[in-house]
């Protein structure tokens, strides 16, 4: 079908961004790392802020954005940028390939490269400005 043939090469091109932004040729530590630095910010940003920011997601990265999601209890307080690499670090498990800075600055400019600078604007308002340093700013993101 072809709905689902234009939704994969979107997704591939995510992947592919992630592969560079990481500096890897390992597609699969690529797509592993984008889940993880996906979770990691979906656990820390509203309900309402994740279904926006998924809604601009290819088909198949929004399924695996709300792969074992429970919304329940969301957002996640964390506030220090330790806490949030942990959660990281947690969702790349059993990988321990990459390091979860590398994992969340690709994860944000795979974001950048592909969501609408408003959503990112949104995005980067809902986190404490601890987190946004793991990125470079709120200008890194778009905000």
């Amino acid at each position: 079908m072809k709905v689902f043939d234009r939704s994969n090469e979107k997704a591939n091109a995510w992947v592919k961004d992630m592969m560079t932004f990481l500096g890897t040729a390992d597609a699969d530590a690529a797509l592993h790392a984008l889940r993880a630095g996906l979770h990691a910010l979906r656990d820390r940003l509203t309900v309402a802020e994740a279904a926006q920011l998924a809604a601009q997601m290819p088909m198949t990265i929004r399924g695996l954005f709300f792969e074992n999601w429970r919304p329940a209890g969301k957002p996640l307080r964390i506030r220090h940028p330790n806490e949030f690499l942990q959660l990281v670090i947690t969702n790349y498990q059993p990988r321990t390939d990459l390091y979860a800075d590398e994992i969340v600055r690709a994860t944000a400019r795979v974001l950048g490269k592909h969501v609408t600078e408003g959503e990112m604007t949104d995005v980067v308002m809902s986190l404490p400005e601890p987190l946004l340093e793991l990125v470079g700013g709120r200008r890194e993101l778009g905000g």
